[in-house]
C-alpha cells in the first residue's frame, strides 16, 4: 500500500521517478482504488502502455460502465470525462489535468445553441459527441464520426437539422445524405432570414484543428512517396482531403482497414499512428502529416497520472439535470446504432491490447 509519506505534492515531483517506479506506483493505487484506466487512441505512448482499455471516447466510457471498477481515470480531455460521468453516475471519475480541453468542443456553448433552436424551432439537433455535457444536453440525440451518416438520415428527408458542433462532419453528412447545407453563422445574423429549404443541415462553424489542418500538398507528397498505399482519412478533414481517401473512417475504424492493407497513409492525429505502428511493424503505416498533434491531449503525462491516483484529483463533477438530459441524447443514438457506430472487429479487439496484458488489468 502507499504511504501518505510517499506521496508527493505535485505531478513535477512525480516527473522526478524512474519510470519504472511510476509504472508500479500506478498499478498499486489503481488496485487499492478499484479504478480502471482509460486512454484514448490519442494519448501518449506512456500513457497508453498503463492503461486498461484503448479507444475512441464513447466506446471507453461504455467500457468503464459495464465494470465494477468503482473510479474511472479518463486520459483524454474534458468532454471525454464528462461522457464517462454522464454513463456511470455512480462512480468517481477522475482527470489527470484539467487542462486537457478540447477546442473544437468550445466552439459551441448550450447558451448560443439555445438562441439557435430559437431561431429554428422545428430542427432536430445532431450532436457530435465531441461535446460538453450542456451542449449534449440541448441536443435531441447525439452521433459519433462512424454513425453520423446514420443518425441523419434517421431523420424524415424534409426534416431541419442543427449539426453541432463540427462543420466538416456536418459536410460530409450532407454529402452521403444528399441534404443541402448551410453554415449556422447566417443564421444567427442579427435580422437574418430564417427562411430555410426543408431537410436543410444547419452545420456549426466548428472544426477539429488538427484534421481541419491536413493539407493536399502533404497527402500528395506521401502518395508520391507511397504511391501504393491506401489513403485513409478521418470525416474530420476538410472536403478537399476526403476526395481523395480510398477511405473515410472513425479512428475505431482504421484499425480494421490497416490490418488488411500492406501500406497505408492515415489522415488523423499521430497517437493512433504510433499506436497502429507497434500493432504492425511489418506493414508501411505513414502519417498523412507528422505536425498532425493535438497538444490538448498531449497535456497528459504518466507522472500526472501517478499523481491523479495517489490524490484522487481532479474530479469531475456534474449537474444531475445536465446529465440526465445528455444522458438522454447519448442513449438515443445507442438504441438506434446499436453501440458507438461500428461493430468492433476481431482486429479492432487485438489492437486494443497492444502494449498491454490482461483484459482489465493492464499488466505485462
Amino acid at each position: 500500500m502507499i504511504k501518505a509519506a510517499d506521496v508527493f505534492a505535485t505531478p513535477l515531483d512525480y516527473a522526478r521517478l524512474p519510470h519504472d517506479e511510476l509504472v508500479a506506483r500506478i498499478r498499486e493505487r489503481k488496485q487499492e482504488l478499484n479504478a480502471v484506466i482509460l486512454g484514448h487512441n490519442y494519448q501518449r505512448l506512456e500513457i497508453q502502455s498503463v492503461s486498461d482499455y484503448l479507444g475512441d471516447s464513447l466506446g471507453l466510457s461504455q467500457e468503464a460502465a459495464a465494470t465494477d471498477a468503482d473510479v474511472i481515470v479518463f486520459c483524454g480531455v474534458h468532454f471525454m470525462a464528462e461522457t464517462a460521468k454522464i454513463l456511470s453516475p455512480d462512480k468517481t471519475v477522475l482527470m489527470p489535468d484539467l487542462r486537457a480541453g478540447c477546442p473544437m468542443a468550445d466552439f459551441v456553448t448550450a447558451q448560443s445553441l439555445r438562441r439557435l433552436k430559437q431561431l429554428q424551432p422545428n430542427a432536430a439537433v445532431v450532436t457530435y459527441v465531441n461535446s460538453t455535457a450542456a451542449v449534449k444536453a440541448e441536443s435531441d440525440i447525439c452521433c459519433t464520426s462512424a454513425n453520423a451518416v446514420k443518425i441523419v438520415d434517421s431523420f424524415p428527408r424534409d426534416r431541419t437539422i442543427i449539426f453541432v458542433p463540427d462543420k466538416n462532419l456536418a459536410d460530409y453528412a450532407a454529402k452521403k445524405t444528399g441534404r443541402p447545407i448551410r453554415s449556422a453563422s447566417e443564421f444567427l445574423r442579427e435580422g437574418a432570414d430564417q427562411t430555410v429549404e426543408a431537410g436543410t443541415i444547419i452545420a456549426w462553424d466548428g472544426y477539429c484543428y488538427v484534421h481541419d489542418d491536413l493539407v493536399l500538398t502533404e497527402l500528395s507528397e506521401a502518395k508520391q512517396k507511397y504511391p501504393h498505399a491506401k489513403v485513409i482519412i478521418h470525416p474530420e478533414a476538410r472536403a478537399d482531403l476526403l476526395a481523395q481517401a480510398d477511405y473515410v473512417a472513425s479512428t475505431s475504424g482504421m484499425a480494421d482497414i490497416a490490418a488488411q492493407h500492406d501500406a497505408v497513409i492515415i489522415g488523423t492525429e499521430r497517437g493512433l499512428i504510433d499506436r497502429l505502428q507497434a500493432r504492425f511493424p511489418e506493414k508501411t503505416i505513414v502519417p498523412l502529416s507528422r505536425a498532425a498533434i493535438c497538444g490538448n491531449m498531449k497535456v497528459n503525462t504518466i507522472a500526472k497520472l501517478a499523481w491523479c491516483l495517489d490524490h484522487k484529483q481532479h474530479e469531475l463533477i456534474m449537474p444531475e439535470e445536465i446529465r440526465v438530459r445528455a444522458e438522454r441524447a447519448l442513449r438515443r443514438m445507442l438504441d438506434l446504432s446499436e453501440g458507438w457506430g461500428e461493430k468492433r472487429t476481431p482486429e479492432e479487439e487485438r489492437l486494443e491490447q497492444t502494449g498491454m496484458g490482461a483484459r482489465g488489468c493492464g499488466c505485462n
